[in-house]
């Protein structure tokens, strides 16, 4: 299949933007993931100059999917991905979605008894997408089976979140699920112990026990989780503060929680 180039814009010309109804996948890692996931990206913007070489396998794949192929200069890349590093490589696809309930309780169901238990992230009340793509990129390189988010009081599953991600959002799975306290008690019920976090909780993070099959709830910033969320817990715990401030961004509390279950995991801490 040819690569299609585009000249170079004058100063006035139109911004690079993402082709119409398309979210932008950037960087390596990102657009692999994308790929290693079946997926066909509609488009994909490879940088001028050595970068197709370099990107050989990637475009190959690609390639064979049907996906077209257009040349760009590297200014063009660097102003749609703004701060995100694309490395030479921007992949355009259909926007993501959300998994239903139906699917996390018929994994958990069929869970095996040789693999490492469940590890699993809730976030209650986390609208902000920066926060919630940083999230998903903890939860990924913390080995997280899957992040389960309320259907309303959440950030959207959109092109931000996946630029922030950093190819996270294509491979942690994101359930959805209509009422976030009645899941928990189905959860409960699949024998997952339920930790929420909570700066008024008078056990400390590292006094939990994170070993068995395990969800932790992350709250809204400033807010923390709604009432029947906590409520809906096992036990609360808190992160002990030493500092002047009362409390971290949610993204970097969650890359902490979810990185002392890893500790107390070892090896196993690896998704299945």
């Amino acid at each position: 299949m040819p690569i299609h180039k585009r000249r170079k814009p004058s100063s006035r010309g139109k911004k690079a933007q993402s082709p119409g109804g398309l979210d932008a996948v950037f960087g390596v890692h990102a657009v692999r993931a994308l790929l290693d996931r079946g997926e066909r990206p509609r488009e994909l913007w490879v940088q001028e100059g050595g970068a197709a070489a370099r990107l050989a396998e990637l475009v190959e794949t690609a390639q064979q999917r049907g996906t077209r192929l257009v040349s760009q200069p590297r200014e063009i890349l660097d102003e749609l991905a703004q701060e995100a590093a694309h490395q030479g490589i921007v992949a355009f696809c259909t926007p993501l979605a959300a998994e239903g309930e139906a699917s996390l309780w018929l994994r958990l169901e069929a869970w095996p008894e040789e693999a490492p238990a469940p590890l699993l992230l809730i976030l209650d009340g986390v609208t902000d997408v920066h926060n919630f793509g940083a999230c998903l990129r903890s939860a990924d390189a913390a080995g997280v089976h899957g992040v389960i988010v309320p259907k309303d009081k959440a950030a959207p599953l959109n092109a931000t979140v996946r630029k922030v991600a950093c190819g996270a959002a294509e491979s942690v799975p994101v359930y959805q699920v209509t009422n976030l306290a009645r899941a928990m008690a189905k959860l409960k019920s699949l024998g997952v112990w339920i930790t929420g976090t909570a700066g008024e909780a008078e056990v400390s993070l590292f006094e939990a026990d994170f070993s068995g099959a395990t969800a932790l709830v992350m709250g809204a910033e400033g807010k923390g989780m709604r009432r029947l969320t906590r409520e809906a817990c096992d036990g609360l715990v808190k992160l002990p503060m030493a500092g002047s401030v009362s409390s971290l961004n949610v993204s970097v509390a969650t890359g902490v929680c979810l990185f002392e279950a890893v500790r107390q995991r070892g090896s196993t801490a690896r998704r299945s």
